[in-house]
């Protein structure tokens, strides 16, 4: 059976121990400034190396942006 997470509305397949970290790099996730969710809970930034991402789960990464 494939296990899959969503990411951003896309499937993704999922793996054991897989982290926040490892799908912003498998992803090539590099803006500087992200929020990520993991089922509408916010991730600290702080935890992202220690984040694990479950099963099934629905992850949304933002870009922040600012402007004038």
């Amino acid at each position: 059976m494939r296990r899959v997470i969503t990411v951003n509305g896309e499937p993704v397949e999922w793996r054991e121990g897989m982290t926040v970290r490892d799908i912003l790099r498998e992803r090539k996730y590099s803006f500087p400034l992200l929020i990520v969710r993991i089922d509408g809970r916010l991730v600290e930034r702080t935890a992202y190396d220690s984040t694990p991402v479950p099963d099934g789960s629905e992850v949304d990464v933002l870009h922040l942006m600012s402007g004038g």
